[in-house]
């Protein structure tokens, strides 16, 4: 009995380190560089944004905050490596509503959001405009429509990939307008915005933000935007409800989510992080004169939010009159 006994101490002893130590994870991190997978091109929202989150971050914690981009596969391949990684709080993943999406759409992933991920926090999200190329004989949305109804099959439109923002979009948008338009996806929104301006597809739908800018060049015609009131960027532009398309809305939402099993003190820590730097005068007054809307949440209300939205999608998936292309 007292070989029991000692036994079952020494178990005890051996085992209360690391408990013992885990609300110490949060005050010592982070101790030496985080990278931060963005699963999109260079010069898309998500990056933008990672970079300015994270340059805050690194003048907050004293630690460098690493951007790497990982493309490919419609945020597939970016995702796929942040799961991979060990759960230590040193790798982290920039998300958009991509990787809600991609839950329905792309059924061979290697792993599942909500269990191989763990949430941190919401970032912002922005609303998107419907482009064409200048050369497009269409000025209003329903002109478009129309267009596209008469040439069934023979207009096409831009996207970053399966399952991005622009690409979901472009789906919801054709099937609620009653047209068929051809989906070319590209391997980055960048490519996929070079496409519309130098006049290769016809039609992009992509977030104000980073098309605004080639809005106010002529490069491209903006039709409508996709928020529920119009841009304060692109005020010129109608709603595409406005326009004629009732209920259409499509936005694109920016947040943080780091390996499964990372532990909650790092989790929390991160989360009030990048809640503070939302809330912060200078960054809301940028991102409004930009056209984006910080997003502030607990990391389980940011794990609710992601249920929602995967649910949300899978349902939109069901009404297309066919699978997206």
């Amino acid at each position: 009995m007292m070989r029991l006994r000692t036994a079952l101490v020494l178990t005890a002893i051996v085992a209360a380190p690391p408990l013992l130590a885990t609300p110490g994870l949060a005050q010592d991190y982070p101790s030496r560089p985080v990278k931060v997978i963005v699963p999109f091109g260079a010069g898309g929202p998500a990056d933008v944004t990672a970079r300015q989150i994270g340059s805050i971050l690194q003048e907050s914690f004293g630690q460098p905050f690493v951007i790497e981009n990982r493309t490919g596969a419609g945020g597939v391949i970016g995702t796929q490596e942040a799961v991979k990684s060990p759960p230590d709080g040193y790798t982290l993943l920039m998300m958009s509503n991509t990787q809600t999406a991609n839950e329905s759409l792309v059924p061979q992933r290697k792993y599942e959001l909500m269990r191989d991920l763990a949430p941190i926090a919401p970032v912002n999200y922005s609303d998107l405009v419907i482009v064409v190329h200048p050369s497009v004989q269409a000025k209003t949305l329903q002109e478009f429509i129309a267009l596209a109804k008469s040439q069934p099959g023979k207009l096409n439109y831009a996207s970053s990939g399966q399952g991005t923002p622009y690409h979901m979009a472009g789906e919801l948008f054709k099937a609620m307008a009653g047209i068929d338009l051809v989906h070319v996806p590209y391997r980055n929104s960048g490519e996929a915005r070079s496409g519309v301006i130098g006049g290769q597809v016809q039609m992009m739908i992509d977030a104000v933000p980073a098309m605004a800018p080639n809005v106010a060049e002529n490069q491209v015609r903006a039709l409508a935007t996709t928020g529920k009131a119009r841009s304060t960027v692109l005020p010129n532009a109608p709603t595409a409800i406005e326009a004629g398309i009732p209920g259409y809305e499509a936005t694109i939402w920016l947040g943080l989510m780091a390996p499964g099993g990372t532990p909650k003190p790092i989790i929390d820590k991160l989360n009030a992080a990048v809640n503070d730097i939302v809330k912060r005068p200078d960054i809301v007054k940028l991102w409004m004169r930009q056209g984006v809307v910080p997003m502030s949440m607990t990391a389980a209300e940011f794990d609710k939010f992601l249920r929602g939205d995967i649910v949300k999608w899978a349902e939109v998936v069901k009404k297309f009159d066919k699978p997206p292309q």
